[in-house]
């Protein structure tokens, strides 16, 4: 017998109806030389201060820092029954080899090797990685089961996470909480993220706008602008000073310019996006996203690639076809696939970007729940955009020079709208959603260097100056995700 051991009752019951263990158990599934169960989570984790010397129970300024020599782990009191049942099955005497196949991520490997360690399982490991739920996927990493020593390092850099977190969360929390007499939770990743969030209201808070002024110039099918003055007087003394004078293009400047498609979703992006467009939380975005993976509609959540393989460039087309015609904002579009723009190999370690399975055909989508579809939709647009024709056009900037100051204008004529067609009917689908103003055609007239030009008006436009926007549930800096490749033999 082999024993796989899934992160979830609903992945161990779509991996054993694939691999062919259909009888059920108390506890998991059997059938045709495979067991098949499930973690339910995090079974067990790092134990408590009071784990290492029950004084800890209490917090005192003096036993710190807690650094234990030797670190405890503990299993759920709620979880006991499943990690029984993992262990009698990890080491019944017919079971050959043990497959890791909890989520092929840092998190998953740390949850299985911590039950298969406390389990005192010394049974042949294997590992199942897959990016995608599919049947035909699923069949594939079961005929290519990696050894799971491959995966040390990945165990390594999600323990050593975990102990970070333990080692300033126990710490610093008590620490504060002691010197300032309050409860003051503290945390790796928590503390400086709302150190951010703290920073961001203090700048808004003490932000003083500050007025500006703008003269602007009526000429014959266009208007152009004048840069930015402090002085409202001196704003208005050019105003007039160019009611008396005609114009004269100075400057003409035209330029063929080509937008290429965006680049398909990693889970960052994804949740980018579906916090500015939808406005779901990140954590809303992932939930979602996995459900969708567990439902055999979406490719694997926790990826920072956003890139396919080489070996995926053949059914490409097919599946860009099937994803069309499961998106109604598609419907009648001509679509490209341009394979090209989204393969890229050397920028995928362990999965690929997410992308729609070809499980959409045939699948009753209605049936989803709306945070699901949504999401869906989302994931689906991004593979036609990232696949779809550049967006091209001619954009003109003119300088025009009256009364001894200098305006300008850009225009642009749209030659082929390309993915942001695509991107432009999707918007157009949305409830609140602001229309993309960079696919409009903003022309200018015939214009030539030294050119007069009469004025029809000229004006003083007052503005002010913004303060930085609050942060929303993403927060918008540049982080630095693991690479999953660098972990890999790791000491």
């Amino acid at each position: 017998m082999k024993l796989v051991i899934a992160e979830k009752p609903s992945v161990a019951q779509s991996l054993a109806a694939v691999i062919g263990a259909t009888a059920r158990k108390d506890g998991y599934l059997e059938g045709s030389g495979w067991r098949v169960s499930w973690c339910v989570g995090h079974l067990a984790g790092l134990a408590d201060a009071d784990a290492y010397d029950p004084d800890y129970a209490k917090w005192r300024y003096d036993d710190l820092p807690i650094l234990p020599d030797h670190w405890q782990m503990v299993v759920g009191k709620d979880k006991k029954k499943q990690f029984d049942v993992l262990k009698q099955l990890m080491n019944a005497p017919d079971v050959t080899e043990v497959v890791n196949a909890c989520d092929a991520g840092r998190e998953g490997e740390l949850i299985f090797r911590t039950v298969y360690c406390m389990a005192g399982c010394t049974k042949p490991m294997k590992r199942l990685w897959i990016s995608s739920m599919e049947d035909s996927a699923v069949r594939e990493g079961f005929a290519n089961l990696r050894p799971g020593a491959d995966y040390d390092g990945l165990r390594d850099a999600a323990l050593c996470r975990a102990k970070a977190d333990w080692l300033v969360g126990i710490n610093a929390t008590r620490l504060f909480s002691v010197l300032y007499h309050r409860t003051l939770n503290i945390g790796r990743v928590m503390s400086p993220t709302l150190a951010l969030i703290v920073q961001r209201e203090a700048e808004i808070d003490t932000f003083k706008p500050v007025p500006f002024y703008t003269v602007t110039l009526e000429l014959p099918g266009f208007t152009v602008s004048g840069e930015r003055m402090a002085d409202k007087a001196a704003a208005q003394q050019l105003k007039t000073a160019c009611q008396g004078a005609d114009a004269t293009v100075k400057k003409v400047d035209r330029k063929e310019k080509s937008e290429k498609p965006p680049a398909l979703y990693d889970l960052t992006t994804l949740q980018r996006d579906a916090n500015r467009l939808l406005g779901f939380t990140a954590q809303q975005t992932l939930d979602y996203l996995q459900n969708l993976y567990e439902k055999k509609l979406c490719t694997y959540p926790r990826t920072d690639s956003r890139y396919l393989t080489s070996d995926m460039a053949v059914s490409l087309p097919e599946l860009v076809r099937l994803t069309a015609g499961a998106l109604p904002f598609s419907a009648g579009m001509e679509l490209a696939c341009n394979a090209a723009q989204v393969i890229n190999d050397k920028k995928v370690t362990d999965h690929h970007a997410v992308i729609p399975t070809r499980n959409l055909q045939g699948a009753d989508l209605t049936g989803l729940p709306v945070g699901e579809k949504a999401v869906l939709e989302l994931v689906a647009l991004r593979l036609l955009c990232a696949v779809a024709q550049p967006y091209t056009f001619a954009e003109t900037a003119a300088t025009v020079e009256c009364a001894g100051a200098e305006f300008t204008a850009k225009g642009r004529t749209v030659k082929n709208h390309g993915w942001r067609a695509l991107d432009a009917a999707y918007r157009a689908g949305l409830k609140n959603a602001e229309p993309d103003k960079e696919t409009e055609d903003k022309t200018l007239p015939e214009l030539m260097e030294g050119q007069s030009l009469p004025l029809s008006g000229a004006a003083v436009k007052e503005g002010k100056t913004t303060p930085p926007k609050h942060f929303t549930d993403v927060i918008h800096f540049e982080s630095r995700q693991w690479k999953y490749s660098k972990c890999k033999g790791a000491g």
